[in-house]
């Protein structure tokens, strides 16, 4: 059987589940217009100011359309935070303080954290030289939160607990919010000051809510990420409990500045939209990893999540067995990118990674992972990681050249 046959396979087998995602899509793009309906957005919220950003009416707009979207009290979406890693490094830094524990729940953080928890580095002021513990739960064998340990493992002085929703770079299954808001009953059962924060990072508009709707008190996640549209071209957000997002915005900007700080640069326009298009982006992403999924477990290759399974964030993993494989998937990937598709995707170290990574995705926004990507650790057992896609047709034209490239298993 042939690339083209496999696909269409896919694509004939698949049907009934794509059409399920465009009735997920419709029911967040409903969520999303309510909050804009309410909150009275007009073109007037398109203009910024300069300087400091005070009183910045689509700012302050924005943050509270993207509250009540997030089911959260209070968010602060801006574009001066760099990243993800950005976003949520500053959440932490801006509720933890010396003497605290922060508990990961969910096995190991992605690897951009373990330099801000100090697993990784000195003397970059990570949370550890702030005085600041740090401990994890192991994931069972299966690849699962082990839930019998989480019960009795939240102390008097766990300040806080990490919960991240997406899989990274482990071969594990992301988080659903059931799953979220399972942790968040047994954590608050043992400590109710303990602070409940989700890495958000890959998970929005992938369900029909968000973290805090069921008990978050504080989530965080990048703008060139799934709620940016695939059009916002930098930046990330904080929601949740009031006082803990005015916490991380002091971290972001200073104490007695915070949230009321921040000139968007002429980009309101741009987050409103990107907020717009995220249920549609978010829909094309998880069924280019349903397709993806199919052709590669067809293929004899292991797959996560399995092709048929419901998407708990916009992310694909295939385990390729080899650096050659890896370096083969993703030279197709860029080949098949709109822009840059002349490159040939080379192992690099980068800011923040352990191991060295191949990187792919010619996208319009450097770096965007909502835009169709892959990339993977050349480091056994040899994963790469799919994300994102405007559109799945993209992702199957993609796939047409991995398969030649890469062959069966």
């Amino acid at each position: 059987m042939n690339s083209f046959d496999i696909l269409q396979e896919a694509e004939n087998a698949l049907f009934p589940i794509f059409s399920g995602i465009d009735a997920q899509v419709k029911q967040n793009l409903q969520r999303v217009l309510n909050a804009f309906r309410d909150h009275r957005v007009g073109v007037h919220h398109f203009s910024s100011v300069s300087g400091y950003g005070h009183d910045d009416l689509g700012r302050e707009t924005l943050d509270r359309v993207f509250a009540d979207i997030m089911g959260a009290e209070s968010a602060a979406v801006r574009v001066q935070f760099v990243s993800g890693t950005h976003a949520i490094a500053s959440a932490l830094f801006g509720v933890l303080r010396p003497g605290d524990e922060m508990l990961a729940v969910a096995g190991a953080p992605y690897d951009t954290l373990e330099e801000v928890i100090g697993l990784r580095g000195q003397n970059q002021g990570s949370l550890k030289e702030f005085g600041i513990s740090y401990r994890e739960l192991p994931l069972t064998e299966e690849g699962t939160v082990d839930w019998q340990h989480l019960s009795n493992s939240v102390g008097n002085s766990t300040r806080l607990v990490l919960i991240q929703r997406s899989c990274g770079y482990s071969w594990r299954a992301s988080l659903s919010i059931a799953d979220i808001e399972k942790i968040v009953h047994l954590v608050k059962k043992q400590n109710p000051n303990t602070i409940c924060f989700v890495d958000n990072c890959y998970g929005e508009f992938i369900e029909d809510k968000e973290p805090p709707a069921v008990g978050a008190d504080l989530i965080a996640g990048s703008l060139i990420k799934n709620p940016g549209g695939t059009i916002v071209t930098a930046g990330g957000y904080v929601a949740g409990k009031a006082d803990l997002v005015e916490a991380a915005a002091c971290r972001l900007t200073a104490p007695g500045i915070g949230s009321s700080g921040g000139a968007t640069f002429d980009q309101n326009r741009l987050l409103f939209q990107g907020l717009f298009l995220a249920p549609q982006m978010v829909g094309e992403a998880m069924k280019g990893n349903h397709l993806t999924a199919y052709v590669f477990d067809k293929l004899g290759y292991p797959v996560n999540p399995l092709p048929t399974a419901p998407r708990r964030d916009v992310i694909q993993a295939i385990k390729l067995g080899s650096k050659e494989k890896i370096l083969a998937f993703c030279r197709s990937v860029q080949k098949y990118s709109p822009v840059g598709s002349y490159l040939d995707p080379i192992p690099a170290e980068m800011p923040g990674y352990e191991s060295e990574l191949v990187m792919a995705g010619g996208t319009f926004i450097d770096g965007s992972t909502s835009e169709f990507s892959a990339d993977g650790p050349l480091r056994e057992p040899y994963i790469v990681f799919c994300q994102g896609g405007t559109h799945w047709t993209h992702v199957a034209l993609a796939l047409e050249a991995a398969i030649a490239a890469v062959g069966k298993a």
